[in-house]
């Protein structure tokens, strides 16, 4: 039976609240590795359905209650040699499509613990500093200018 690759297009979401808080989850499969909500696309899938799709499956977080923005703002960046089993043969690189979900208030999420160990709320400026990912970073930085606009 074939492996189904994963497509070296995702989404990355800065789920916040309108005073900055920023939501981070534990890796399951990296303990210490802080994140936005990440993922792949699907096949033919819309980044934004995919986007929600993720939000709730590791959130258990209804997008629709909310408001969800694309940013308009991509990363390409190498694969972690550890991942790159998970694309097909050749693929080094994915790019990442943000998007940003500003819910009322910091509150418990439900983790989906095969890919997550845990959650926190931070400041804005703390969460950019716990992520592991450049991209991650970058983009939880740019918060106070996409809430501008």
């Amino acid at each position: 039976m074939q492996r189904a690759y994963k497509i070296p297009v995702s989404v990355l979401v800065v789920i916040h609240t309108p005073d900055l808080q920023v939501l981070l989850l534990e890796r399951a499969d990296h303990p210490g590795y802080w994140q936005s909500v990440t993922g792949s696309r699907d096949a033919d899938e819309l980044l934004a359905n995919a986007a929600q799709r993720e939000v709730f499956e590791e959130t258990g977080i209804d997008t629709r209650r909310y408001l969800l923005t694309d940013w308009n703002l991509q990363y390409e960046f190498e694969i972690f040699e550890e991942w790159r089993h998970r694309y097909g043969p050749g693929v080094t690189h994915n790019t990442e499509h943000v998007f940003g979900l500003c819910v009322p208030q910091a509150d418990a999420v439900t983790v989906h613990a095969r890919e997550h160990l845990d959650f926190v709320w931070l400041p804005y400026r703390e969460a950019a500093e716990k992520v592991f990912s450049w991209s991650n970073r970058a983009a939880i930085l740019k918060l106070p200018d996409m809430l501008a606009r």
